[in-house]
Parts: C-alpha cells; sequence; structure tokens
C-alpha cells in the first residue's frame, strides 16, 4: 500500500481493504512505519518504536475484531503492556517494563489494533502540553507547529492528525483525551466512569477521575473500538450502566431523534472563553439545531470551582509522591532534584504536606460535583461546551519546566475549563473538531452526555461529522 492511501483513511476504511483481501497486516504496517520514521521524528510523537518487531507481528497476526490488524500506537503513560517499556515521559521513570498486560491492552489486540510504538506524553501525565524534557523537548502540533500539541496525550493526537496511525490508545484524567484532540483536530471521546476497565493491577486512576479511550479520525472508529474495549471487569471498583448492543450500529443510523441540548458559553469564577472559541460554539449550536434538535441556552450549575481546583490539584499531588516514592524504592535512593520537571517536583512537596483528611475531602468534592452537574442536566440529553476557553496554546505556555504547582494548576484550570470537571462528575464527554480558523488552528465543541450514555454522544458526533468533516484538513510538517 502506498503511504499516501495509508493516511488518508480511517480506520474502518483499513480493515474493509484487509477484509477484501487487496492489502496484508504486514503491507499496513510496512506503509505505517514507513510514515513513522519520516513524521514521527519530525513531530517528536513516538517513543520506543518496535517497528521490526511490528512487522513480525503483522506477518502472525490472525484477523480479530473490528479493526481486523491495523497499526496503532500505546501511550506511553504507564500503561502495561509486555510488548514495550514505558517512560510516564519522565527520567525517573525510563525504561520500566511490565511482566504483564492491562486488561484493555488485550482488548485492543481483541479489536484488530497491532501496536509498533508509544506515543509522547507530559511527565508523569500531568500537564495539558506535551514538552516533556525526557523526550528532548516539545511535541509539535501538525496543524500549526508554533502551537501545543496538548496533553497529556499530545503524542497520540499528533500521530492521528499527521496520518501515522488512523487509532490511537489514549487516557484523560482531567482532559488529557479532550485537550489534545482539540489542539490537532481529531476526535477524542472520554469514557464514563468504571465504562473501561483499569485492571488488572489498579481499580481506579487519580480518584475515579482517569479513564483510558481512544483518539481517532473518525467517529466510527472510536465507535467500534468502544464496542471492543469497554465492558465490566471483574473485581473492578465501578460499574457503567449496561451500554448498547452496538456503538457502532448507534453511529451508523443516519436518523437522530430530536436531542435537547443546553449550552454552556461562560465558565465558573466568570471564566468566558475568547471570541474565537464562542463563534465556534455557535457555529455548532446552528448546525445543531439545522439537524432539528432543540438547543437552549444554560448556566453552569453553581459549584466551589476554586475548591474543584484545589481538591483536583491536591489528588495529582498525592498521586507524584505516590508515583515517585515507588519508583525511589525501586531503584534503591533518594530523589534528585533533576529526576521530575520543577512544577511537578514542588507538586511532590505539596503532596508530601497532605494529611488523609484532605485526600478525603477532595473525593468529597468530586462526589458532590456528579451530583450538581446530573441534575442541572435534568430536562436535556446533551450539553455543548467550547472544549477549550482559548485557541491551543502557544508552545512554552504550559510546559512543567518553571514554576509552581499551584500556580500551573490554577492556568490549566482557566484553560481547559469545562473539562476536569466532567472527569469528577464521571460522565462521558467529547472533543469534535467542527471549526477552524483562517490560519487551520481548530477550534473545537465539546459534548457532554449523562453517565453511561456515549452512544447518545456518539451519535450526534457522527451527525455532526457528516456536516462539518474534519479528517482531510491539511497538515504542516517541519522543513
Amino acid at each position: 500500500m502506498h503511504a499516501h492511501e495509508y493516511t488518508t483513511l480511517d480506520g474502518l476504511a483499513l480493515a474493509e481493504l484487509l477484509d477484501r483481501k487487496e492489502v496484508s497486516s504486514v503491507e499496513l504496517m510496512e506503509a505505517a512505519v514507513a510514515v513513522a520514521r519520516e513524521r514521527g521524528p519530525a513531530l517528536n510523537a513516538l517513543t520506543y518504536e518496535r517497528y521490526d518487531e511490528a512487522l513480525q507481528w503483522a506477518r502472525d497476526w490472525q484477523p480479530s475484531g473490528p479493526f481486523r490488524g491495523i497499526p496503532f500506537l500505546l501511550k506511553d503513560s504507564g500503561f502495561a503492556s509486555r510488548r514495550f517499556p514505558s517512560s510516564l515521559g519522565s527520567r525517573l521513570f525510563n525504561d520500566m517494563t511490565y511482566t504483564y498486560d492491562a486488561t484493555v491492552a488485550g482488548r485492543f489486540e481483541q479489536a484488530g489494533l497491532i501496536p509498533f510504538a508509544r506515543s509522547t506524553v507530559s511527565e508523569l501525565c500531568m500537564g495539558p502540553s506535551t514538552e516533556a524534557v525526557r523526550n528532548g523537548g516539545a511535541t509539535l502540533n501538525p496543524r500549526d507547529l508554533t502551537r501545543s500539541v496538548g496533553g497529556s496525550s499530545g503524542g497520540a493526537a499528533a500521530a492521528v492528525a499527521a496520518g501515522i496511525v488512523p487509532v490511537a490508545h489514549g487516557s484523560d484524567g482531567g482532559g488529557s483525551i479532550r485537550i489534545p484532540a482539540a489542539c490537532c483536530g481529531v476526535y477524542g471521546l472520554k469514557p464514563s466512569r468504571g465504562r473501561v476497565p483499569m485492571g488488572p493491577a489498579r481499580g481506579e486512576g487519580w480518584g475515579g477521575m482517569a479513564s483510558d479511550g481512544v483518539l481517532t479520525r473518525s467517529v466510527r472508529d472510536t465507535a467500534a473500538a468502544m464496542d471492543v474495549i469497554s465492558g465490566y471487569e471483574a473485581g473492578a471498583p465501578y460499574a457503567a450502566p449496561p451500554k448498547p448492543d452496538s456503538y457502532l450500529d448507534a453511529v451508523r443510523e443516519q436518523h437522530v431523534a430530536p436531542l435537547r441540548i443546553a449550552v454552556w458559553r461562560r465558565g465558573w469564577n466568570d471564566i468566558e472563553p475568547v471570541p474565537e472559541c464562542l463563534q465556534a460554539l455557535e457555529r455548532t449550536v446552528a448546525w445543531c439545531r439545522e439537524l432539528g434538535h432543540e438547543v437552549v441556552d444554560a448556566q453552569v450549575p453553581e459549584l466551589d470551582y476554586t475548591g474543584f481546583v484545589r481538591a483536583h490539584g491536591s489528588v495529582l499531588a498525592t498521586n507524584i509522591v505516590i508515583a515517585v516514592d515507588a519508583r525511589l524504592k525501586l531503584l534503591g535512593r533518594s530523589l534528585r532534584d533533576d529526576d521530575i520537571e520543577p512544577v511537578l517536583r514542588d507538586g511532590y512537596e505539596v503532596g508530601k504536606g497532605l494529611n488523609a483528611m484532605q485526600y478525603a475531602d477532595a473525593i468529597t468534592r468530586f462526589h458532590a460535583i456528579s451530583r450538581a452537574i446530573e441534575n442541572a442536566m435534568a430536562g436535556f440529553d446533551l450539553v455543548l461546551t467550547p472544549t477549550l476557553t482559548q485557541l491551543p496554546a502557544k508552545l512554552d505556555e504550559l510546559g512543567l519546566n518553571r514554576g509552581g504547582f499551584w500556580d500551573f494548576r490554577t492556568k490549566v484550570s482557566r484553560y481547559a475549563t469545562f473539562l476536569a470537571v466532567i472527569n469528577a462528575s464521571g460522565q462521558p464527554a467529547a472533543s469534535l473538531p467542527l471549526n477552524w480558523t483562517a490560519q487551520g488552528v481548530p477550534v473545537a465543541s465539546q459534548l457532554i452526555g449523562h453517565f453511561g450514555r456515549e452512544d447518545v454522544i456518539l451519535r450526534l458526533s457522527a451527525q455532526l461529522e457528516r456536516i462539518a468533516p474534519w479528517a482531510d484538513r491539511p497538515i504542516v510538517l517541519p522543513a
């Protein structure tokens, strides 16, 4: 297969070629490797490349799942895979290896997704921009080389946007799928809490805020992946409501019954999106109405947003301490000043100063937010918001290389205002790259669904994708 053709197709289109025997998994992997060798280093989007091994895996592959045997990337998030080491984007955690696979790693392979590398992340997956020192600096955005790819799943979003893969693993504990999807102009869905299992080694991430998922070229690819990776795992501490028989069938439905959609234009603490984000939101509102849906202006529900930001940061700081101390114990040494980047080094000290009552209070705040947001959505099927309150950040604006932990968390809270609260509530939400500036910068909108109702988000996303397709938008690469 010619590399150009490979980069223009979504995952299910490639799977159809496999089914018709017009191409083999080996030929697809050869095309992916060729594109990855060209664009991966240029964008600094990949790490732990296993090209030769992946070609052998493709030779031995037995067609399975909706994707049959197409190339794929795993996030460098500490997601367990016997095939790849991981670094969490950190010098301290470099080259961790695993003797087991995460439950979802096995489900990805059952879906027919063959991994050949990991995608880059911000350090410890705790920044909304992928600029890790461990990776030599910033991962570049193929829509605008001066802007952030987002984070923490930044390498995944860049790779999907650049055509390296049509589908890539991501995870989201405060916007880490939706931020990079918005920055790079691809589709990203954060599933409901408990929809995608985190076993066998973990029951939850970041106090129940984190979930694994995918970033994709098309809505239907996300639906197909969700059909296989979602579903309760025995012993998991959370369970989402039963899912439909097929998310993919849901997005294939041309007719969607009229929905009632609330619009949130202004965030908490009077945080107002920039004009470009509000204009994009208005165009999305107009498309929803054109599709026959009722769209109603609404206010964000009342909650202590400053207290939430503090609670979210406290849970992150606690997890910095847990991860760093476990790694230091394994290495048999104490923490050095250059082990982790300055913002996280300060966060480590913050975490050391927290107590059990503060952590318990943070979790209680998350649960209160679940109730506040679900109650505010009563009478609506979905909520529509800007994904970000600003255009994708310029490089070096949201890195972890300088400043204090709390100042950084406050800055992030004003950039990703509508995102982390939905991690706290546990609801599903997706970022759609429906609008673009004249310079080709994506300006995304977010759909928030009721707990367990990814199917409603996916249906409307597919409708909007047909009105304002994004897959063929141009990219730029470093000279």
